[in-house]
């Protein structure tokens, strides 16, 4: 079959914004199609349609080439080239119309476990958000030299998979620090990090749990630990958190034989108590006696503005029954996603086995800098100046909260990044931070956060990550509210 004459292709778009390569492909494709070059038709010689064209012949040689390899035309030496013969018949009938919409496929059942509180993932900058951080110009300038001199000399380890566990000289950065700050009692070999402590968290309940086991959670409760309980088809058990932490006895009187039990003894979520040390005592007891497991959520120890931080429960556990996670998010910032756990050596392969099976291992350029960052002393210098930044920031919340909302109890907390207002008799305050989110104020309600005790109504306040002149515009907003 001779080729046509004068092929006729649309007109080109000579601007630029679409390369002619791309427009001559798709004019020979859809002419194809259209059976106006039907199958076993020849095509004009690259030299000739690049005359009519008014292209270079590279061009129609590339577009050749494309629809070669994607099966549309042949070709051989001396024969030029051909419409493919092996092209289904009918190209250029008119589509059959589309069926009718059929109604969404359910979801499976399984995908009902996973059911995360909405109100703790809140990525808004407005003031009272909790989870954000802030950075000074001088760790700002530090972190950049530190990852311009990662860059300039790559790390070979850059351009292969890494170690499931985390990269060894970060491992023994965050031991040393974890050793010096927190008196827990590590070394780099039980170290694994994790993309951030909620993934500790997850890799130690796949490990450690079955559907149906026991796990006793503080009530009121950190809801995304509850709502991980919750996939994991665990059965939680509300343990009362009174003046002095979770009531340990109250646990072991509701379920003796836990697996696991999570607490946040140096600063209760959401309450702020700390755990005493009878009560931390008693928890460790316990957990030797069932063969359970405690599982110790560090997350914000780093910044105690009335005296030195408190040593971990891990430092005082002689039996290999707790399990410490801790996290960067909250010391330097939520978008590095680095967190770790130090583990029993009992759960270490297994749990190093998970890592591997979920995210491979984690960002290594990022590891890079962390561990720089660490062993250079930058990152406690940074943890100096942000305690004092915060605590500034908590000051001046509390006093604002005093001239513009006094009807709310808020005092400033120890320890931590957020503080709890508690509202007087017969508030609502599910219905109070509704309206605040009205007037552009992020504060979180407690009362949901509660399982099985008497919950109470207290609005929870972050103060880090925000300036205090904007604090204080949003104290006279909730006052108003109020």
């Amino acid at each position: 079959m001779q080729p046509p004459a004068d092929l006729l292709l649309p007109d080109l778009d000579r601007t630029g914004a679409v390369p002619m390569l791309r427009q001559v492909y798709l004019a020979l494709r859809a002419a194809i199609l259209a059976g106006a070059l039907p199958p076993g038709a020849r095509l004009p010689s690259t030299r000739a349609l690049g005359r009519q064209l008014g292209l270079a012949r590279n061009t129609v040689v590339a577009a050749y080439d494309q629809l070669l390899a994607e099966g549309f035309v042949t070709g051989r030496v001396g024969a030029g080239t051909q419409v493919s013969r092996d092209l289904p018949e009918g190209l250029d009938a008119a589509a059959p119309p589309p069926p009718p919409a059929a109604p969404p496929a359910p979801a499976p059942d399984a995908a009902h476990r996973f059911r995360p509180d909405a109100a703790a993932h809140q990525p808004s900058a407005l003031p009272f958000n909790t989870g954000r951080t802030s950075w000074d110009d001088r760790s700002q300038a530090v972190w950049r030299g530190l990852t311009l001199r990662r860059l300039a000399r790559p790390d070979p380890a850059l351009f292969g998979y890494g170690d499931p566990q985390g990269a060894r000289p970060l491992r023994e950065a965050i031991a040393t620090h974890l050793r010096a700050a927190r008196a827990v009692r590590c070394d780099p070999d039980q170290v694994v990090v994790t993309a951030g402590a909620q993934q500790a968290i997850d890799l130690v309940l796949r490990v450690l749990l079955e559907p149906g086991d026991a796990v006793w959670v503080e009530d009121p409760c950190y809801p995304a630990l509850r709502a991980a309980l919750a996939a994991a088809r665990v059965r939680i058990v509300p343990v009362a958190v009174d003046g002095q932490g979770m009531d340990v006895a109250a646990g072991i009187a509701a379920a003796p034989a836990a697996r696991l039990a999570y607490v946040t003894p140096s600063s209760q979520y959401p309450m702020g108590v700390v755990l005493s040390m009878a009560r931390r005592l008693d928890l460790l007891a316990w957990a030797r006696r069932a063969g359970a497991f405690l599982l110790e959520d560090d997350y914000d120890s780093e910044f105690r503005y009335a005296g030195r931080p408190l040593a971990a429960l891990q430092g005082i556990d002689d039996a290999g029954r707790v399990i410490y996670v801790g996290t960067f998010s909250k010391v330097l910032f939520p978008g590095l996603r680095l967190g770790y756990a130090v583990l029993p050596p009992s759960l270490l392969e297994a749990v190093r086995a998970a890592r591997l099976l979920v995210d491979w291992h984690p960002a290594g350029l990022a590891e890079g800098v962390v561990t720089d960052f660490l062993a250079e002393g930058h990152f406690a210098q940074h943890v100096r100046r942000m305690r004092l930044r915060y605590r500034a920031a908590r000051d001046a919340l509390v006093a604002a909260l005093a001239e513009h909302a006094p009807a709310l109890a808020a005092e400033p907390p120890d320890q931590g990044l957020k503080l709890l207002a508690r509202l007087p008799a017969g508030m609502d305050d599910v219905a109070l931070a509704a309206a605040a989110a009205r007037r552009g104020v992020v504060a979180r309600p407690v009362s949901p956060m509660f399982l099985a005790a008497p919950p109470v109504a207290a609005l929870m306040l972050g103060f880090s990550g925000h300036e205090p002149a904007a604090l204080r515009r949003a104290a006279w907003a909730l006052g108003a509210v109020l």
